[in-house]
């Protein structure tokens, strides 16, 4: 029996769907985030213990989107994609509204989506994934190929170069974090507030540990893609914003290497929030994920 067969089966996960009309935020939906989830349904899940939330919208081809180390931003961009995929934006466990677990790895993340999708139905699929979100899906597709129809990696964490590094956040001050992450700083300002409320503030501390916890050594992160991806022939697109200051560009090098026939979009003056904060990665995004 294959291994994900196994994992499903572990689960035992049951599914509570709700049409969500209020907007998300941690271990239950609330109001108070600068996005909407409305015409979203909410999607409820036990996964081996582990309260799980997907949003899901639209009607067509399955697309599960994997978000980053913060979920601040929320998903909304994915409604223009709803006239012609299902999309499904599950939180990762220990991020938004899906409940606790003790993950101290990327590979953690994998086993728990091995255990969820076959409760969400989903056997083929498209998958992309930004930033933490595109090493997870990286991981994942490796992991799991036969379950991939095209992939999608928007600047994705996880390869070491020697041309670029991610920032030592440690020396940006908390003020210029915001703007690190987009091309306009009005853009981000709704999202992530100069004074943020106490909710707002426990979110982005719960997500920022688990994305701190998620980190292996780097060494071995860059091993695992490698060697993991080594002979995947699904269709893959690499996509990254040319001033994006969080996964910068240059590591787009290292990723053609380990993905030596996937198609590589650079969006100009595009920042790290790429599909949020620009229309054309998504109408790229859309016009990739047709051509299958």
């Amino acid at each position: 029996m294959k291994r994900r067969a196994v994992l499903a089966g572990m689960a035992a996960a049951t599914a509570f769907p709700l049409r969500a009309a209020t907007q998300s935020g941690t271990s239950r939906p609330m109001s108070k985030w600068a996005y909407s989830t409305a015409g979203f349904d909410r999607i409820v899940h036990r996964v081996d213990g582990i309260e799980s939330v997907t949003y899901a919208i639209g009607e067509g081809a399955p697309l599960v989107y994997f978000h980053g180390g913060g979920t601040f931003h929320g998903f909304e961009w994915v409604r223009s994609l709803a006239d012609r995929f299902r999309v499904y934006c599950p939180y990762h466990p220990n991020f938004g509204e899906s409940g606790d677990g003790d993950f101290d790895s990327m590979a953690d993340y994998v086993t728990h989506y091995e255990m969820l999708f076959p409760a969400l139905g989903l056997e083929t699929f498209h998958l992309a994934g930004a930033s933490m979100g595109g090493h997870m899906a990286a991981r994942y597709a490796a992991a799991n190929p036969e379950e991939i129809d095209r992939l999608v990696l928007n600047a994705p964490a996880g390869l070491i170069s020697d041309k670029a590094a991610i920032p030592d956040w440690s020396n940006v001050a908390p003020q210029d974090m915001p703007k690190m992450f987009v091309h306009d700083p009005k853009w981000i300002e709704p999202y992530w507030p100069a004074n943020p409320s106490p909710e707002w503030q426990a979110v982005r501390d719960r997500e920022g540990a688990a994305a701190f916890r998620s980190r292996e050594n780097p060494a071995d992160t860059d091993t695992a893609l490698r060697e993991g991806l080594k002979g995947f022939d699904r269709p893959a697109l690499l996509m990254w914003g040319s001033d994006d200051r969080v996964v910068p560009p240059a590591f787009a090098e290292e990723w053609q290497k380990v993905l030596p026939k996937a198609e590589l979009a650079i969006i100009p003056d595009g920042g790290h929030l790429l599909f949020d904060e620009f229309p054309p990665a998504v109408a790229k995004l859309r016009s990739f994920l047709e051509e299958g």
